[in-house]
């Protein structure tokens, strides 16, 4: 009985001992993988990484690992246009069956899927800003982007009306889509203006644009965008991800 006891406490602590060298072993991968992400996409700071499931030395063994998480804060995304780019709050990816060099210095995941927020007061930004011509003397731009509810945003224009020194606040209700790596906004009604109905292109050269989201991390693509609370949360998708080298 005292052999069996002594032989139970060694297999427990053989067991804790494996738990313990097994997460040192994942903490560093996680922070060597940050390390390596960082310098690929050139980002400011280490982002979060996760390397989830157990044990972890055995995926090291099989040269892939499981369910990789990685979070990144303030990245920012070329837009297409020279010198542009559009700050995304918070981006976070989950990466599935991640193979990997024995340095760490390349990974590439098999699929990934993920989020992205874009805050109203970037999006605004970006968007057309200067007036534009809506004909009949009327004269608008954008001005305020925010929550509209049902996955819509509410568009807020300054009108200036012909005859009137003071500027009118127009707002409308858009639908907010994405195609080609695109973020696009489009009214889904257009308003009267001093009784006026305005012919529906030229309001919709204020009202309507598009944002390109480009180069995003590992090649992840756009694939669904919705209006929330604190700005667009856009769906993101990958396959053949690369998180380094």
């Amino acid at each position: 009985m005292r052999a069996l006891r002594i032989l139970l406490i060694v297999v427990v602590v053989l067991g804790v001992l494996f738990v313990v060298v097994d997460r040192v072993a994942a903490h560093f991968a996680e922070g060597e993988a940050a390390g390596k992400l960082k310098t690929t996409e050139g980002l400011a700071s280490d982002p979060d990484v996760s390397i989830n499931g157990f044990p972890f030395l055995t995926q090291v063994a099989s040269g892939t690992l499981d369910d990789v998480e990685v979070s990144i804060k303030d990245y920012d995304a070329t837009t297409g246009t020279a010198g542009k780019t559009i700050r995304i709050d918070d981006l976070h990816a989950d990466m599935k069956d991640v193979s990997f060099s024995g340095d760490y210095s390349s990974a590439t995941a098999e699929s990934a899927t993920g989020t992205a927020l874009i805050s109203y007061a970037e999006l605004l930004k970006n968007a057309r800003t200067a007036p534009t011509d809506l004909g009949l003397g009327f004269t608008g731009q954008v001005v305020g982007l925010a929550d509209g509810g049902n996955g819509k945003i509410k568009v807020t224009l300054d009108v200036t009306v012909p005859g009137v020194s003071a500027h009118q606040k127009v707002t409308v209700l858009s639908t907010v889509a994405v195609k080609d790596n695109t973020v696009q906004v489009h009214a889904d009604n257009l308003p009267k203006l001093a009784g006026v109905s305005l012919v529906e292109n030229r309001f919709r050269q204020a009202s309507d644009f598009r944002q390109a989201i480009d180069q995003l991390p590992g090649g992840v693509q756009l694939d669904k965008v919705e209006a929330a609370p604190n700005g667009v949360e856009i769906a993101v998708k990958g396959s053949n991800v690369k998180l380094a080298g």
